[in-house]
C-alpha cells in the first residue's frame, strides 16, 4: 500500500484480523497508535496522516503477531487494570476485567478499616496488591510469586505507579512468608486442569502454564492455600479466590471442610461464579 492514510491502514488491519480476533478494529486501532506513539484518539482526529516507510513495516510485523494469535498486551507491552497501566510479560499472566470484581470485593468489605495487613499469593503484575494499595495507602501489603521474573516485573510496576510500599518478594506460596499473620490473603492461583482443551486456544496459549495449570482438575493450588492460610490468617482474617467459572461449588466445599465461615461466592460480568471468600472463625 504506497501513500496510505492512517484510514487506510486501519481498514487494512481490520481486514487482515477479523478471522482472527473478536475486536479486530480495536486490535489495529490500539497496534497502530503504538507504532505512531499516539493516542487511539489521534487515529480518529487524523484519518487522513500519510505514514512513513518505518512506521508501516512496524505496524505489518505487528498485525502478523496478531494474525498468530499472540495477546495484544504482550505485543504492546502494557495492560490497563483497576484504570493503572501495567507491564506485562509472557513471565506473567494478563490482567483481566474480572479480576477487578476481587478487588472490588475486598474493598468493599475491608474498605472501612484503615489499618490492615494483606497478602497478595501469586501476585504475577501486582495487579491486585498494587490495585488495592492505590485505594488503601495505610494498608500494608505483602505480594508474592514464585517466580523471579514476575517479582521483578511487579517491582517495576509498583516504581512506575509509586505505590513501592507494597513489600514484594519471591516464595513459592507461604514458603517464605515466615511467622507473619494477616487480616485478608488474597489469590488468583493456577486453577486450569492440564487437560483442558482451552489451553491451546486464543490468548491462554501464549501465557505461561505455570500461572494456569494446577494438579486435582485445577484444585490443587487452591487446597493447598485454602489449608496453608489457616496457619497465616489472624481470627476473623478472610480469604478470597479467583477460580475457574465452573469452580464455585468445589471452591465453597473445600473451605468449608476445613472450617472456614461464611463462604460465599460472587459471579464475574457474564454471570459466572468467579469468586470465592470466606472467614477465618474465631478462636
Amino acid at each position: 500500500m504506497n501513500n496510505s492514510t492512517i484510514a487506510d491502514w486501519i481498514a487494512y488491519g481490520r481486514e487482515q484480523l477479523v478471522c482472527f480476533s473478536d475486536s479486530a478494529k480495536l486490535d489495529t486501532q490500539i497496534l497502530l497508535a503504538f507504532v505512531l506513539h499516539k493516542e487511539r484518539s489521534y487515529l480518529l482526529t487524523w484519518p487522513e496522516r500519510e505514514l512513513v516507510k518505518q512506521d508501516e513495516q512496524h505496524y505489518l510485523a505487528l498485525l502478523k503477531r496478531r494474525m498468530s494469535g499472540e495477546p495484544i498486551a504482550y505485543i504492546i507491552g502494557v495492560k490497563e487494570f483497576w484504570s493503572l497501566v501495567f507491564r506485562v510479560s509472557p513471565a506473567t499472566l494478563i490482567p483481566r476485567p474480572d479480576t477487578e470484581i476481587l478487588v472490588e470485593l475486598v474493598l468493599d468489605n475491608f474498605g472501612e478499616v484503615k489499618s490492615l495487613h494483606c497478602l497478595d499469593l501469586g501476585t504475577g503484575t501486582g495487579a491486585i496488591a498494587l490495585a488495592l494499595a492505590s485505594e488503601q495507602p495505610n494498608w500494608k501489603i505483602d505480594a508474592i510469586d514464585f517466580n523471579i521474573e514476575a517479582v521483578k516485573l511487579a517491582k517495576q510496576n509498583a516504581e512506575d505507579l509509586h505505590l513501592t510500599q507494597v513489600n514484594i518478594f519471591q516464595s513459592n506460596w507461604f514458603s517464605a512468608v515466615n511467622e507473619r499473620k494477616f487480616d485478608v490473603i488474597v489469590s488468583n492461583p493456577p486453577y486450569i486442569d492440564a487437560l483442558d482443551e482451552n489451553l491451546s486456544q486464543g490468548d491462554v496459549r501464549f501465557e505461561p502454564k505455570s500461572a494456569l495449570v494446577a494438579n486435582e482438575q485445577g484444585l490443587g493450588d487452591i487446597k493447598h492455600i485454602a489449608q496453608q492460610a489457616l496457619n497465616f490468617l489472624k481470627a476473623q482474617g478472610a480469604l478470597f479466590f479467583e477460580h475457574g467459572y465452573q469452580q464455585g461449588e468445589a471452591v465453597r466445599d473445600v473451605l468449608t471442610s476445613l472450617g472456614y465461615d461464611n463462604v460465599q461466592t460472587v459471579r464475574d460480568f457474564n454471570g459466572h461464579e468467579r469468586i470465592t471468600w470466606a472467614r477465618l472463625p474465631r478462636h
